[in-house]
């Protein structure tokens, strides 16, 4: 039977992913330098590569040929790149710039972080197969265009998932194409939802609400601290039509 690559205690299989879409384990792990040895890149993002992260690995990769999906019109592949990083902030410039490498695929970043105060551990401690499932937690992570107003150029955007324990993190394809199956992938990473319908329109609420939140927080924090009843007619206004937009967008 073939052993499967692994970045620490998370495998295709694990995630609930095909098996025939994991990668044997001889060919999974990916030395960091593979990324930007024949291409420049600053000073600051290959320091970040060399901190940030501890190891890369090639958990599995999905094609018509090993999920029965059809080929897609914008994504051919699927890759899962399990990405195990020190500390607790995730090195989205690295992300971003392995993305980039890959055109005509998506990629879903499986990123891994010990689940403790965030400290570097120390050199005895870097054992990947050594981790269990109860020591790391673990968020997806996809690079995508952002969707934005017509006849703006679209950005590509760095999305970072809710972080769960390793052991309770799952990743479905979704969909009868690669292209239906990738949006599921990034609605999953995004929205935790595995309904990729709409995806564009969904990602632009979700970030409306988010927003609006942060808006009335701090309306609301203007309006205890207003010294006049002008001041806080005025703050309370704003923070009356800030509710209702909020309102309106989660209706």
């Amino acid at each position: 039977m073939m052993t499967v690559a692994a970045c620490g205690s998370v495998s295709a299989p694990t995630l609930g992913l095909p098996t025939k879409t994991a990668i044997p384990a001889q060919k999974g792990t990916l030395p960091k330098q593979v990324f930007y040895a024949k291409v420049p890149i600053s000073s600051r993002l290959k320091k970040h590569f060399t901190d940030q992260v501890r190891s890369i690995v090639m958990l599995g990769l999905a094609r018509p040929a090993n999920t029965g999906l059809a080929d897609g019109v914008r994504c051919h592949e699927i890759l899962i790149l399990g990405v195990r990083i020190a500390g607790q902030d995730v090195p989205q410039d690295v992300l971003a710039f392995i993305a980039a490498r890959r055109g005509g695929s998506g990629i879903v970043f499986v990123v891994l972080r010990d689940a403790t105060d965030g400290k570097a551990d120390t050199e005895a401690n870097v054992d990947d197969d050594a981790t269990n499932t109860d020591a790391t937690e673990c968020a997806f992570a996809v690079c995508r265009k952002a969707p934005g107003r017509v006849g703006h150029v679209a950005e590509t955007k760095t999305y970072v998932g809710p972080w769960k324990p390793s052991g309770d993190s799952r990743l479905s394809l979704h969909g009868t194409t690669l292209d239906e199956a990738w949006d599921s992938c990034c609605a999953q990473a995004i929205l935790d939802s595995e309904d990729g319908t709409d995806l564009d329109a969904r990602i632009l609420r979700q970030s409306g609400i988010v927003t609006l939140r942060a808006q009335i927080a701090k309306l609301e924090r203007d309006h205890a601290r207003a010294k006049t009843p002008t001041q806080r007619n005025e703050v309370y206004a704003k923070l009356h039509k800030a509710r209702k937009q909020l309102e309106n967008l989660q209706a």
